[in-house]
């Protein structure tokens, strides 16, 4: 599985609607697992992002369509960062 770090920021539409967040994620959660992903974890919080969650999908484009869908719906604007363990950057490094 891929893994992927986002960074997210909510919308006008998403900061009114802050009480139903941790609903929506709840929801997310149950959406990216039916697709084949799993979310690890989900963090609110201060600076210049409103959330950051961490997920591992199958391959980059399940996980595009999973947050694309989540992105669809209004609440957030998000970053994905897409990240390698220390296994898999040690086989990167090997192709030197």
């Amino acid at each position: 599985m891929a893994h992927y770090v986002v960074l997210a920021s909510f919308t006008d539409q998403g900061i009114r609607g802050v009480k139903d967040t941790t609903r929506r994620a709840k929801a997310f959660r149950e959406m990216a697992q039916k697709m084949g992903a799993s979310i690890k974890d989900i963090y609110w919080t201060l600076g210049n992002f409103d959330v950051v969650l961490t997920m591992e999908a199958p391959n980059d484009e399940t996980a595009t369509a999973i947050l694309t869908k989540a992105g669809s719906l209004g609440n957030l604007k998000s970053q994905t960062l897409r990240a390698f363990d220390e296994k898999e950057m040690d086989s990167i490094l090997a192709s030197f």
